[in-house]
């Protein structure tokens, strides 16, 4: 018989304290998080609290002029902003183990909820991250007439977002490269953050085929995606996704890990007594920051099914 609880309260009996049950929890499935590796946290530095603050020097750009014999030199004085990261943005968690749940409980619960916490953030700061570094995206590496040179390359607008098949969507993966070659984006360490469906279309395209892909085999065989135009693809269900029209548009980020930086610290974590019952209180706090500081490394692809 399980113990009594006041109304309101949860009961665990059944659930983490056992009957019949067996003595290991279903494992949860948590959601890929992807900004470990689409963002750089070079200037993380010391962060102690929200509201603190990162100076990111940044190198200034020279002038290239051309020159004769004799002629008076134009000389500058190089300079450039730095660049403020605010540690302005933080998640927590709390919740409390009853003292006799701990006791007739046959698994450690504050370790199963904290790990599970520290998960869910890292999903919710994805989220955040994913969407909220948009609007800061070089504007010639967006759009339906993206591409710093050829400024034609349709990319999808808001509005017109693209329709993506298993016939086109490699074509589009190569039109985001393109669009960053053209803004002179590095080669190396090239991303691109994707939807599942996604991942199913380019696993139904001809990269079926190994031979296409370099692969020894096929990606419907070993089920990794890998590098596709310089570009290594993480499938992540965090993408922005907004309702355009009739359509649900996603936005695809790809660029490389200099045009996003990012800095987080843990800086609560704590176990305390519970006033108002017999139990202890687990809760943790984490402040994190986030700055485009080379829009024109990162581009977007906005894309709908």
């Amino acid at each position: 018989m399980p113990f009594p609880v006041s109304a309101g309260a949860a009961q665990y009996s059944g659930n983490f304290i056992p009957e019949i049950w067996a003595a290991k929890l279903i494992e949860n499935f948590y959601d890929a998080t992807v900004l470990a590796a689409i963002s750089n946290t070079d200037y993380e530095g010391e962060i102690k609290s929200m509201g603190d603050k990162v100076n990111i020097r940044t190198s200034p750009e020279m002038t290239i002029r051309p020159y004769t014999k004799g002629m008076t030199l134009t000389v500058e004085r190089p300079d450039k902003p730095k660049v403020e990261l605010n540690i302005d943005q933080g998640e927590y968690f709390a919740a409390v183990e009853d003292d006799v749940d701990k006791v007739q409980s046959d698994i450690n619960l504050m370790d199963t909820w904290s790990k599970d916490a520290s998960e869910k953030m890292k999903i919710r700061i994805d989220q955040s991250v994913l969407t909220g570094m948009l609007p800061d995206i070089a504007a010639i590496n967006l759009g339906a007439a993206a591409g710093r040179i050829s400024q034609n390359i349709n990319l999808g607008a808001t509005g017109a977002p693209l329709q993506v098949t298993k016939t086109n969507i490699l074509d589009l993966i190569v039109d985001a490269g393109t669009v960053l070659d053209e803004a002179n984006c590095p080669e190396s360490g090239r991303f691109m953050v994707i939807p599942s469906w996604v991942a199913g279309l380019i696993k139904k395209s001809d990269l079926k085929d190994a031979s296409l892909s370099g692969d020894g085999a096929s990606i419907l065989r070993n089920g990794r995606l890998g590098m596709i135009d310089r570009f290594t693809l993480y499938t992540s269900h965090n993408v922005n996704v907004v309702t355009d029209g009739a359509n649900r548009a996603f936005s695809c980020v790809a660029g490389t890990k200099m045009g996003l930086t990012f800095a987080s610290q843990m800086t609560e974590m704590e176990s305390i007594r519970a006033e108002s019952t017999f139990g202890n209180i687990i809760r943790g706090l984490q402040v994190y920051g986030y700055k485009v500081v080379k829009p024109e490394a990162l581009a977007r692809l906005y894309i709908r099914q």
